[in-house]
């Protein structure tokens, strides 16, 4: 374990209008069971140039990034991943002597989520939700070789270009639409917000589907995925893609892997 902090250290950090505890306990655990000479800290910032700016300055290693600079960071970055590229939205900067590269950890975590649950790439979906960590579910969900899908959301603008990009349909609700597999990538359910006990899709949508996915992580629980237990549907929880794509983070930040058993002690102290 880590005795203290020294000139040495490498400072890691997370960038969000709403800082949580999830990364920073995630990240601080397993550096300090590892014995890793590094730290992070959460921020939040209302001058975005200025923070990105200090990461190349400052030599910090790894910085998260969380809504709203998922996308308004990327013209402050030298490179993008693939896994940023192609969805223009990054969730996770990585600094290499100055140079800034963006990842989608997200999108990483998603897709093999995907494949570990074994959902089927011929069933239908519903994405509710058009903002950035739904950018990083559909183009997932577009690259896995999911074809037959539709964007839920409000927002014209953003819901039609998001499926359009992907080559799926968009509706503003999801009316009588009864997709195999329903996925929530809005707040609602999300603790402590204002429609924390809100339902994403009605109780005759989930009993009709097959498979229901909540990306929500706080709590990792939802009335979604309760109502889909209660109902036997097979779950993806927001807890799994929140652990899985902190795990990823840490790896990019510090080249080790750790193994599967300290992750999930490090994800209980963090969800807890």
């Amino acid at each position: 374990m880590l005795a203290s902090i020294n000139r040495d250290t490498q400072l890691c950090m997370s960038l969000s209008a709403r800082p949580g505890n999830f990364g920073t306990r995630f990240q601080n655990h397993l550096y300090q069971a590892l014995g890793l000479n590094f730290v992070y800290k959460a921020f939040s910032t209302t001058d975005l140039p200025a923070a990105i700016g200090g990461i190349r300055a400052l030599g910090i290693r790894g910085c998260a990034v969380s809504m709203p600079f998922k996308e308004a960071c990327i013209p402050l970055l030298d490179a993008l991943h693939p896994s940023a590229a192609g969805i223009a939205s990054v969730n996770t900067i990585v600094a290499e002597q100055g140079h800034l590269t963006g990842y989608n950890t997200d999108y990483q975590a998603v897709a093999s989520l995907l494949r570990s649950h074994r959902i089927p790439t011929d069933a239908s979906f519903a994405l509710h939700g058009s903002g950035g960590m739904a950018k990083a579910v559909a183009f997932a969900l577009r690259d896995s070789d999911f074809r037959d899908g539709c964007i839920v959301a409000r927002n014209e603008t953003t819901g039609r270009a998001l499926a359009q990009a992907c080559g799926f349909t968009w509706q503003a609700q999801l009316g009588e639409t009864r997709p195999a597999l329903l996925i929530n990538v809005t707040p609602l359910g999300m603790s402590g917000g204002p429609e924390a006990q809100s339902l994403a899709f009605s109780e005759a949508a989930v009993e009709a589907a097959r498979y229901v996915f909540d990306v929500v992580a706080i709590p990792p629980e939802t009335p979604l995925i309760r109502l889909a237990r209660r109902q036997g549907k097979p779950v993806i929880t927001g807890a799994e893609v929140i652990v899985l794509q902190a795990l990823e983070q840490f790896v990019l930040y510090t080249g080790v892997r750790p193994e599967p058993e300290l992750v999930q002690q490090a994800a209980a102290i963090a969800l807890a």
